[in-house]
Protein backbone atom coordinates (compact mmCIF):
# COMPACT_ATOMS: atom_id res chain seq x y z
CA UNK A 1 0.00 0.00 0.00
CA UNK A 2 1.58 3.62 -1.03
CA UNK A 3 1.93 5.08 2.26
CA UNK A 4 1.58 8.43 0.90
CA UNK A 5 -1.89 7.71 -0.11
CA UNK A 6 -5.01 9.16 2.07
CA UNK A 7 -7.05 6.70 3.22
CA UNK A 8 -9.67 8.45 5.75
CA UNK A 9 -10.57 12.39 5.65
CA UNK A 10 -13.39 13.34 7.81
CA UNK A 11 -14.52 17.24 7.34
CA UNK A 12 -16.12 19.15 9.90
CA UNK A 13 -17.62 16.49 11.72
CA UNK A 14 -20.70 17.89 13.50
CA UNK A 15 -23.20 15.39 15.55
CA UNK A 16 -26.26 16.61 17.30
CA UNK A 17 -28.86 14.57 18.97
CA UNK A 18 -32.52 14.97 19.68
CA UNK A 19 -33.28 15.19 23.63
CA UNK A 20 -36.79 16.09 25.50
CA UNK A 21 -35.72 19.21 26.39
CA UNK A 22 -33.03 20.12 23.59
CA UNK A 23 -30.53 19.54 20.54
CA UNK A 24 -27.63 18.39 22.09
CA UNK A 25 -24.40 18.62 20.25
CA UNK A 26 -21.46 16.09 20.70
CA UNK A 27 -19.62 16.45 17.82
CA UNK A 28 -18.44 20.05 17.20
CA UNK A 29 -17.01 20.31 13.58
CA UNK A 30 -14.06 17.35 13.76
CA UNK A 31 -11.51 16.97 11.13
CA UNK A 32 -9.06 13.90 10.74
CA UNK A 33 -7.28 12.84 7.66
CA UNK A 34 -4.94 9.58 8.28
CA UNK A 35 -2.81 8.31 5.59
CA UNK A 36 -2.20 4.41 4.58
CA UNK A 37 -0.11 2.57 7.66
CA UNK A 38 -0.79 5.72 9.98
CA UNK A 39 -1.64 4.80 14.00
CA UNK A 40 -4.38 7.42 15.69
CA UNK A 41 -5.36 7.30 19.10
CA UNK A 42 -8.21 9.23 20.07
CA UNK A 43 -8.57 9.57 23.95
CA UNK A 44 -11.36 11.26 26.53
CA UNK A 45 -13.54 10.98 29.23
CA UNK A 46 -16.18 8.88 28.53
CA UNK A 47 -19.38 9.95 27.05
CA UNK A 48 -17.33 12.43 25.55
CA UNK A 49 -18.20 11.27 21.60
CA UNK A 50 -15.27 8.87 20.90
CA UNK A 51 -17.55 5.86 19.81
CA UNK A 52 -20.05 8.60 17.72
CA UNK A 53 -16.94 9.73 15.88
CA UNK A 54 -15.76 6.44 14.93
CA UNK A 55 -19.07 5.03 14.31
CA UNK A 56 -19.94 8.16 11.78
CA UNK A 57 -16.23 7.31 9.94
CA UNK A 58 -16.93 3.81 9.76
CA UNK A 59 -20.22 4.44 8.16
CA UNK A 60 -22.47 3.22 11.06
CA UNK A 61 -24.07 6.40 11.90
CA UNK A 62 -24.38 9.72 9.98
CA UNK A 63 -23.15 12.86 10.80
CA UNK A 64 -25.65 15.96 11.63
CA UNK A 65 -23.30 17.60 8.92
CA UNK A 66 -19.69 17.56 7.72
CA UNK A 67 -18.30 14.76 4.98
CA UNK A 68 -16.49 11.77 5.36
CA UNK A 69 -14.90 9.84 2.68
CA UNK A 70 -12.77 6.55 2.90
CA UNK A 71 -10.76 5.24 -0.06
CA UNK A 72 -11.87 8.31 -2.31
CA UNK A 73 -15.50 6.87 -1.80
CA UNK A 74 -17.71 9.64 0.02
CA UNK A 75 -19.74 7.50 2.88
CA UNK A 76 -22.10 10.52 2.94
CA UNK A 77 -23.20 9.55 -0.79
CA UNK A 78 -23.62 5.77 -0.31
CA UNK A 79 -27.26 4.01 0.17
CA UNK A 80 -27.58 1.90 3.25
CA UNK A 81 -27.40 -1.18 0.98
CA UNK A 82 -24.00 0.64 -0.48
CA UNK A 83 -22.80 1.51 2.86
CA UNK A 84 -22.76 -2.16 4.26
CA UNK A 85 -21.35 -3.76 1.66
CA UNK A 86 -18.82 -0.50 1.70
CA UNK A 87 -18.02 -1.59 4.90
CA UNK A 88 -17.72 -5.51 4.80
CA UNK A 89 -15.18 -5.25 2.27
CA UNK A 90 -13.19 -1.95 3.05
CA UNK A 91 -13.79 -1.17 7.15
CA UNK A 92 -12.54 -3.33 9.63
CA UNK A 93 -13.90 -3.30 13.46
CA UNK A 94 -12.67 -4.16 16.90
CA UNK A 95 -15.11 -3.25 19.80
CA UNK A 96 -14.72 -3.44 23.18
CA UNK A 97 -17.14 -6.36 23.19
CA UNK A 98 -16.19 -8.49 20.55
CA UNK A 99 -20.08 -9.55 19.35
CA UNK A 100 -18.59 -12.88 18.38
CA UNK A 101 -21.18 -15.13 17.11
CA UNK A 102 -21.42 -18.08 20.06
CA UNK A 103 -23.00 -20.99 17.69
CA UNK A 104 -19.96 -20.65 15.59
CA UNK A 105 -16.43 -21.80 15.92
CA UNK A 106 -13.64 -19.16 16.10
CA UNK A 107 -12.65 -20.17 12.85
CA UNK A 108 -16.65 -20.06 11.17
CA UNK A 109 -16.19 -16.30 13.23
CA UNK A 110 -13.60 -15.31 10.92
CA UNK A 111 -14.65 -16.34 8.10
CA UNK A 112 -18.39 -14.58 7.85
CA UNK A 113 -17.13 -11.44 6.66
CA UNK A 114 -15.23 -13.45 3.81
CA UNK A 115 -18.52 -15.37 3.00
CA UNK A 116 -20.16 -12.18 2.57
CA UNK A 117 -18.42 -10.95 0.35
CA UNK A 118 -19.16 -13.89 -1.80
CA UNK A 119 -15.90 -15.96 -1.39
CA UNK A 120 -16.06 -19.32 -1.45
CA UNK A 121 -15.67 -21.31 1.76
CA UNK A 122 -12.68 -23.16 1.19
CA UNK A 123 -11.20 -19.52 0.54
CA UNK A 124 -12.39 -18.01 3.56
CA UNK A 125 -11.61 -20.88 5.54
CA UNK A 126 -7.81 -21.10 4.47
CA UNK A 127 -7.99 -17.17 5.30
CA UNK A 128 -9.59 -17.99 8.24
CA UNK A 129 -6.95 -20.28 9.21
CA UNK A 130 -3.73 -17.97 8.57
CA UNK A 131 -5.24 -14.95 10.23
CA UNK A 132 -6.09 -16.49 13.51
CA UNK A 133 -2.49 -18.53 13.36
CA UNK A 134 -1.13 -14.57 12.96
CA UNK A 135 -2.41 -13.91 16.32
CA UNK A 136 -2.25 -16.91 17.96
CA UNK A 137 -4.75 -19.21 17.87
CA UNK A 138 -3.12 -21.48 15.84
CA UNK A 139 -4.94 -24.13 18.24
CA UNK A 140 -8.23 -22.46 18.86
CA UNK A 141 -9.61 -22.94 15.50
CA UNK A 142 -12.71 -25.03 16.47
CA UNK A 143 -12.93 -23.29 19.94
CA UNK A 144 -16.54 -21.41 20.37
CA UNK A 145 -16.64 -18.15 22.08
CA UNK A 146 -17.55 -19.74 25.14
CA UNK A 147 -14.57 -22.38 25.00
CA UNK A 148 -12.26 -18.94 24.77
CA UNK A 149 -10.93 -16.47 27.30
CA UNK A 150 -11.35 -12.77 27.33
CA UNK A 151 -8.32 -12.25 25.26
CA UNK A 152 -8.39 -14.97 23.35
CA UNK A 153 -11.86 -13.77 22.11
CA UNK A 154 -10.63 -10.41 21.60
CA UNK A 155 -8.19 -11.88 19.27
CA UNK A 156 -10.43 -13.97 17.47
CA UNK A 157 -12.52 -10.19 16.87
CA UNK A 158 -9.36 -8.36 15.57
CA UNK A 159 -8.37 -11.59 12.73
CA UNK A 160 -12.22 -10.96 11.51
CA UNK A 161 -11.72 -7.49 11.40
CA UNK A 162 -8.83 -8.16 8.74
CA UNK A 163 -10.46 -10.74 7.36
CA UNK A 164 -11.16 -8.87 3.82
CA UNK A 165 -7.94 -6.48 3.58
CA UNK A 166 -9.53 -3.41 5.01
CA UNK A 167 -8.19 -0.12 3.79
CA UNK A 168 -9.38 1.42 7.36
CA UNK A 169 -9.51 -0.48 11.01
CA UNK A 170 -11.48 1.23 13.67
CA UNK A 171 -10.81 -0.09 17.53
CA UNK A 172 -13.19 1.20 19.74
CA UNK A 173 -11.67 0.53 23.33
CA UNK A 174 -10.71 -2.87 22.02
CA UNK A 175 -8.34 -3.55 25.71
CA UNK A 176 -11.67 -1.93 27.56
CA UNK A 177 -13.08 -5.10 28.79
CA UNK A 178 -9.84 -6.72 29.36
CA UNK A 179 -7.56 -6.81 32.52
CA UNK A 180 -3.61 -5.08 31.90
CA UNK A 181 -1.65 -7.59 31.02
CA UNK A 182 -3.77 -9.12 28.36
CA UNK A 183 -4.66 -5.64 27.34
CA UNK A 184 -1.18 -5.14 26.76
CA UNK A 185 -0.85 -7.99 25.07
CA UNK A 186 -3.89 -6.74 22.59
CA UNK A 187 -1.87 -3.30 21.98
CA UNK A 188 0.95 -5.08 20.91
CA UNK A 189 -0.61 -7.11 18.62
CA UNK A 190 -2.60 -4.14 17.20
CA UNK A 191 1.18 -2.22 16.45
CA UNK A 192 2.61 -5.72 15.68
CA UNK A 193 0.32 -5.83 12.74
CA UNK A 194 0.05 -2.39 11.51
CA UNK A 195 4.15 -2.91 11.42
CA UNK A 196 3.07 -6.38 9.42
CA UNK A 197 1.01 -5.59 7.04
CA UNK A 198 1.01 -1.44 7.42
CA UNK A 199 -2.87 -1.69 8.63
CA UNK A 200 -4.30 1.94 8.88
CA UNK A 201 -5.42 2.42 12.53
CA UNK A 202 -7.58 4.64 13.95
CA UNK A 203 -8.13 3.26 18.24
CA UNK A 204 -10.48 4.99 20.57
CA UNK A 205 -8.85 4.25 24.20
CA UNK A 206 -8.21 5.11 27.70
CA UNK A 207 -5.30 3.44 27.80
CA UNK A 208 -2.17 6.16 27.56
CA UNK A 209 0.29 3.66 26.89
CA UNK A 210 -1.41 2.86 23.90
CA UNK A 211 -2.08 5.62 22.90
CA UNK A 212 1.94 6.95 23.15
CA UNK A 213 2.66 4.22 21.02
CA UNK A 214 0.68 5.68 18.26
CA UNK A 215 1.71 8.10 15.32
CA UNK A 216 -0.57 10.64 16.44
CA UNK A 217 -2.42 10.94 19.56
CA UNK A 218 -5.52 13.11 19.68
CA UNK A 219 -7.52 14.20 22.81
CA UNK A 220 -11.82 14.56 21.96
CA UNK A 221 -12.99 17.02 24.72
CA UNK A 222 -16.22 19.36 24.48
CA UNK A 223 -16.49 17.87 21.15
CA UNK A 224 -13.34 18.72 19.43
CA UNK A 225 -10.13 17.57 19.27
CA UNK A 226 -6.40 18.66 20.65
CA UNK A 227 -3.30 17.04 19.85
Amino acid sequence: MDTTQTVLEAEGIHRDFPTAEATLPVLKGLSLRMKAGETVAITGASGVGKSTFLQIVGGLDRPTSGEVTVKGVSLNQQTEKQLAGFRNETIGFVFQFHHLMQDFSALENVMIPMLIAGHTRSVASDKAELLLEQVGLKDRLSHRPNQLSGGEQQRVAVARSLANDPHLVLADEPTGNLDTGTGRKLHDLLLHLNAEKNLTLLVATHNQELAEQCDRHLEMNDGVFRE
